[in-house]
This record gives structure tokens, sequence and C-alpha cells, in this order.
């Protein structure tokens, strides 16, 4: 095992600033008794896009929890669009982990991207115009028009990924999170994804965090990656996290980090 490397993109704690969506100041969280991360300090800027990266049990999807109000943090600052996370803060929208998977053989894709606007008031004939509107709106930004009508069980996992991510963008959120959007979805359906959530940053102004397993297919759209060490939590620029060193210590398998003629990056394990 390498010798554990120097945090890199550590911020100071400040207050926060109006550009930031997301501020961390010496964060822990903690399940019980046990602390799942700690010394969490950084901050997101708005508009940008950033993958939430470490091994299996490192706490990534427990980070969501802590932005998303449902995990209490065990100590520090977190602001999230410049006020404490709460639970059912309509600015941000969540796809969590195998979403899609949950659903029932019936619901069509239009109703669950309804279900996102209107809670539990199923009653969809009585959502008025300008709701089924933004309904529409919101199928029409992922590319979803075409099949919305049809049942969730119908649809391919690219498919399924586009409506999951119209039901998080239907209440018109400034911050988009995304747990494994790409997970058991083929290179092509990944590449749509990930296009799709770059044109979202472009269109609405959206920032974005995506916990990932798989660097490679969002390093053309990424701006940072927030990166769980050792039980610590950093946050650097895409293009110092791309690093052997720092990635072998994170995975505690070689990586190897490749540059193209092109100047693009992409990892792989070494052999």
């Amino acid at each position: 095992m390498p010798d554990t490397p120097t945090p890199i993109g550590v911020l100071s704690s400040r207050p926060e600033s109006p550009d930031d969506a997301i501020l961390l100041d010496d964060v822990s969280v903690a399940r019980g008794p046990t602390v799942i991360w700690s010394e969490g300090t950084m901050t997101i800027p708005r508009r940008s896009i950033v993958a939430a990266i470490g091994p299996n049990g490192s706490g990534k999807t427990t980070l969501l929890e802590a932005l998303l109000g449902l995990l209490p943090i065990a100590t520090g600052r977190i602001e999230v669009l410049g006020r404490a996370p709460r639970r059912g803060d309509d600015r941000i929208g969540y796809v969590p982990q195998n979403y899609t998977a949950t659903l029932g053989e019936a619901v069509r894709a239009w109703d669950l991207v309804a279900l996102g606007l209107a809670g539990r008031r199923w009653g969809l004939g009585r959502l008025p115009p300008a709701d089924r509107q933004r309904i529409d709106t919101a199928i029409g930004a992922v590319g979803a028009t075409p099949f919305a009508t049809r049942r969730m069980s119908q649809l391919s996992g690219g498919q399924q990924q586009r409506v999951a991510i119209a039901q998080a963008l239907v209440g018109d959120p400034e911050i988009l999170l995304l747990d494994e959007p790409l997970a058991n979805l083929d290179l092509r359906n990944q590449r749509e994804i990930v296009d799709l959530l770059a044109r979202l940053r472009i269109d609405r102004g959206v920032t974005i965090v995506i916990v990932a397993h798989d660097l490679n297919p969002l390093l053309s759209v990424l701006d940072g990656a927030i990166y769980l060490l050792d039980g610590h939590a950093h946050y650097g620029a895409v293009g110092e996290v791309v690093d052997e060193e720092l990635l072998t210590h994170l995975y505690g398998t070689q990586v190897r980090v490749v540059r193209t003629a092109t100047g693009d990056l992409f990892t792989r394990s070494a052999p």
C-alpha cells in the first residue's frame, strides 16, 4: 500500500459565498456510535458537476442523506443553498440508487414524474393545467416524451433513468443529487445520461452531485470530485483527483491514469 497522499482541494473554513451551492465546515457523520467519515471541509460551486467517489461502505450515500437532511450530522456545519439541510427541500432533486427497480408493473412514466410534483395527491386527474404542463416540460427536458405514456416496466434501463431524473427535475430544483445513476447501464446509455446531465447544467443552471463507482464515463463533464479517503471527506478539482497515487490508495488496488493524444483522461486497473 503506498503512503497516504496529502489531501488536496481542502478549503479553509469560511462563510458561504453566493457562488457556493454546498458548504461543509469540519463535518462528521455517524450511524449510532460508528463515525462514517469526518473532517469534511469543502465548498461546491453552483452550476458545477461533481462526483462523490470512494470504496464500498465509505459513506457516499451517507453524504447525500446528510445533504438532504435525512441524517443529522454529528459535528460541524452544512449549508445547502445558504441554509441548513432540511427534509423535503424542494430546491433539491434526488434520484436514489436502483429507484426504478422498486416500482410496480403498472406505473406509467408520466405518472411517476407527476408523483414528484403532486406528492401524496395521487389523484392525477385533479392536477391543474399548470402542473400538468410542468410535468410535460420535465419529461421533455430529459428526452422522455416519446415513451411518457408507457409503463416503467416496459422501458429500458436508460429510459427508466431518464424518467427518474425527470421526476427529480419536475419541482425545478437548483441541485440534483444522483446515487449511482449509471449503474447497470451499457456504454451507450451511460454516454446518453452523461450528455443529458451536461445539458441540464447548461440549460437549467443546476448543480449536480453524482455518486459514482466508475469515473471514466463522467470525466468529460466533471468539475471536481468529493473523495472519501481513510474515513475523511475531501474535495478537489477533477484534474487533481484523477491521480494514480490518490486513486490507488482510495480503492486499495493499483490504478493507472492514461492521457490520450487529444488530452482526455481515463483510468484503468493495472494488471
